[in-house]
């Protein structure tokens, strides 16, 4: 029971995080499309990427289960929590780096940017630790193949052999 409580927590968490950090990353790539020269940063579209994709996989690693529980799969949990961690690494890593270059900065964009590092260094860490239970899930589950054990027949050789004639 405590832990579906902490799972729960982890998913809102990452819920909210996502769209904190997606109107973080809308605002400061509106400011670069319309008050600059330039166009957004890559660096700032790969957050933006990373939260609808936070988005997206969270609605469906807690609908999918509950609601069609036949598309849902612990490896295609597993990849997804994975791919949300490489996600919002580069993602905050490579913000980090380009803010660090820029001559200055100031103003409400700056600071949204700046936050938009926070967010997602946060959401890296849920996403690491969601990955590690999903992980841990598959490797308990039975869901990696055996190394060095031969599949069996579906019947036993004892349950192949005739009935006695009577």
């Amino acid at each position: 029971m405590s832990s579906n409580i902490v799972f729960l927590a982890i998913r809102a968490a990452q819920l909210v995080f996502g769209i904190i950090l997606l109107g973080l990353t809308a605002y400061v790539a509106h400011w670069y499309n319309v008050d600059t020269l330039t166009s957004s940063p890559s660096q700032i579209n790969l957050l933006l990427f990373a939260s609808l994709y936070t988005i997206v996989s969270v609605l469906y690693l807690e609908l999918a289960p509950r609601f069609v529980p036949k598309i849902s799969h612990p490896m295609a949990a597993f990849g997804l929590t994975t791919s949300n961690a490489l996600f919002h690494f580069a993602g905050f890593v490579a913000l980090a780096v380009f803010m660090s270059k820029l001559l200055f900065c100031r103003g409400s964009v700056c600071g949204s940017a700046q936050a938009s590092i926070a967010f997602g260094a946060m959401e890296f860490l849920l996403w690491t630790a969601s990955a590690i239970f999903a992980g841990k899930e598959v490797v308990q589950g039975g869901f990696l193949p055996k190394r060095g054990v031969k599949s069996q027949s579906p019947l036993k050789s004892s349950e192949m052999k005739e009935a006695p004639a009577a």
